[in-house]
């Protein structure tokens, strides 16, 4: 093997590892998150949990993206660590249906249909249609499948590549040499573990294996034990994540990393020793690429089968491993951080916008708390209701920063238009629900200076405030409940109400000027009650904006002055009805 093959092979390699990595984000960004919601909703159930930690995996192409995801769920409290096991088991199971993809290579036959088959014969067509698609395609979803047909293209070349360039090696005494050495189970297993360590990639080290079996010279000896290897080698990128997680997180990325030495070594001490007394005879003859396919798939197969029964094992030996101290159990009820908004969820940017969707969802449920009890404060001034409100101010204040930040991150990763177009909502959304909560906070000043001063409205104002408030009550849980459920056709309803919100403040000034003149009402009731109307009006727009931001992006090439203009025009009768009848509705006594 001379010093260009040597450099084909190289290059063979580097396309394989990239065709591998492009296929994998490929598939992870069609499915917008979507495989890693059904996995943190479907966990509770063992067999299930097994089940579509083995399908998402096979669908991804990575069982480390799985793990990796898998810790951020476990660290970030939205998976208990029982129901991380039975995923990370089907992970482990997933991860081998690459070695039956690239096992097509093998492939032989002289008939059109059988030549068909090969990966060598369709791989171009796949190449030529993907990249037409991502030149072509103008919707976001088609460029996507684009990127799989074109990296599993690239996958497929790299790895005849590499095939072709080791071919020489079949009658290099030196390479059987090599090989002879990996035949000792110890060696054999930690090479396989060094390779998979160092790529961070069993599916990829599995693929060189099944290239290298090209020559004839790896027989079963050599390949059993870098398969072994390969098993644990794959646990260190979930190690690697595990690093800045909390104490739950690194017991999920223990589980996996006990779960495959178990299997591991259990087989290597059980099939070794049956082997020096019964010698199979199979094992010095030669692997082919799909015979590592096999052996990969049932070894992990059976090793689910065998150790899923005992899988309780598993969790008690990590919590061996990492005690749960009392310190931990207080600082897990007492913790506010917003904890779903886990950085490993970055590198599946659809599912993290999902959870940061989650995230400003309570944000938003602390923020119409706050604005609601500040209500009732106006009516009865108290101290705990208005201490209560400041808390969750401060815990909307958290919110706001922790969703803000995680977003700002989010946005260097590779978005769809949609995602990204969802993120900029996201982003305009938390600081509307920020500024109701800091709204709230003015109201409660607005009450305790009326408090402080000894003072009241007259029973006319506040019946006029009534029906003001009720409005603002129902324009906040319309809005809330728009920007939670992403109802458009109620979204529709906030414009109408916001404008009659807009007629109510100014109408409810104009009879406060009258009292006054007339005596009726002081100078200092007169400021606070302009406190107040402002904060209220000034509520409704921002829940105007949240519905606005719904519509925006729900709809393409929304324009929100457009809207606005067309929604309070004169020609509108349907806004101008629905305003009437809203202006019935509130009408001041």
């Amino acid at each position: 093997m001379d010093f260009f093959s040597v450099l084909t092979m190289i290059g063979g390699l580097a396309l394989f590892l990239y065709g591998m990595d492009m296929l994998g984000d490929a598939l992870k960004k069609l499915s917008g998150g979507k495989l890693e919601i059904i996995l943190e909703k479907l966990t509770s159930n063992k067999l299930m949990a097994i089940l579509l930690g083995a399908g998402v995996t096979a669908i991804i192409q990575s069982s480390s993206a799985t793990t990796v995801m898998v810790v951020g769920f476990v660290n970030s409290g939205i998976m208990k660590l029982t129901q991380s096991i039975g995923v990370i088991l089907g992970a482990n199971v997933g991860t081998t249906v690459t070695a039956w993809i690239l096992s097509l290579a093998e492939i032989s036959g002289t008939g059109f249909f059988m030549k068909l088959l090969k990966p060598t014969s369709f791989s171009p067509v796949l190449a030529i249609i993907g990249v037409f698609m991502i030149m072509m395609a103008k919707k976001e979803k088609y460029k996507d499948i684009g990127s799989i047909m074109v990296g599993f293209a690239i996958l497929m070349f790299g790895m005849d590549t590499m095939s072709t360039a080791v071919e020489p090696l079949a009658e290099s005494p030196q390479f059987s040499s090599i090989l002879l050495m990996f035949s000792n189970p110890v060696l054999g297993m930690l090479a396989g573990l060094v390779l998979t360590a160092v790529i961070q990639s069993s599916s990829a080290s599995i693929g060189i294996l099944q290239a290298l079996c090209v020559t004839g010279a790896v027989s079963y000896s050599t390949a059993l034990p870098i398969i072994m290897g390969q098993n644990v080698g794959t646990c260190v990128t979930a190690l690697i994540s595990s690093a800045g997680a909390g104490k739950n997180g690194k017991r999920a990325a223990l589980i996996h990393l006990y779960y495959n030495i178990i299997k591991t070594v259990g087989f290597m001490v059980i099939f070794y020793s049956l082997h020096a007394v019964l010698n199979f005879a199979f094992m010095e003859t030669s692997i082919s690429a799909l015979g590592v396919a096999v052996v990969h798939t049932a070894f992990n197969v059976v090793a689910v089968v065998l150790i899923a029964p005992f899988s309780s094992v598993l969790e008690k030996l990590v919590y061996i491993t990492i005690p749960e101290t009392q310190e931990e159990l207080d600082a897990q009820k007492n913790k506010k951080d917003v904890q779903i908004l886990d950085p490993r969820f970055l590198n599946t940017p659809g599912f993290a916008l999902e959870q940061c969707k989650n995230a400003a969802v309570e944000m938003a449920t602390y923020t119409k708390e706050a604005l609601l009890l500040a209500i009732q404060v106006v009516d009865k001034f108290d101290k705990a209701m208005a201490d209560k409100v400041e808390e969750l101010e401060n815990i909307v204040d958290h919110y706001d920063d922790e969703i803000g930040s995680y977003l700002v991150k989010l946005s260097s990763h590779d978005l769809t238009e949609k995602d990204s177009q969802q993120l900029s909502v996201l982003l305009h959304c938390i600081g509307d629900f920020e500024r109701i909560a800091d709204h709230a906070i003015n109201i409660v000043d607005a009450a305790r200076e009326m408090t402080d001063k000894e003072q009241s409205f007259s029973k006319k104002a506040q019946e006029e405030l009534a029906v003001y408030t009720s409005a603002i009550k129902d324009i906040v849980n319309t809005a809330f409940l728009v920007f939670q459920e992403e109802d458009l056709k109620l979204a529709t309803v906030i414009e109408p109400l916001e404008e009659v919100i807009d007629y109510l403040s100014e109408e409810v000034k104009k009879r406060h000027l009258k009292r006054l003149r007339k005596g009726k009402c002081s100078i200092e009731m007169g400021f606070v009650l302009a406190d107040l109307t402002t904060n209220y009006e000034r509520v409704s727009d921002h829940c105007s904006n949240i519905a606005l931001a719904m519509l925006q992006l729900n709809e393409d090439n929304f324009d929100t002055h457009e809207y606005q203009d067309n929604m309070s025009s004169k020609d509108n009768l349907i806004f101008m009805a629905e305003v009437k009848h809203l202006k019935d509705k509130y009408a001041l006594p």
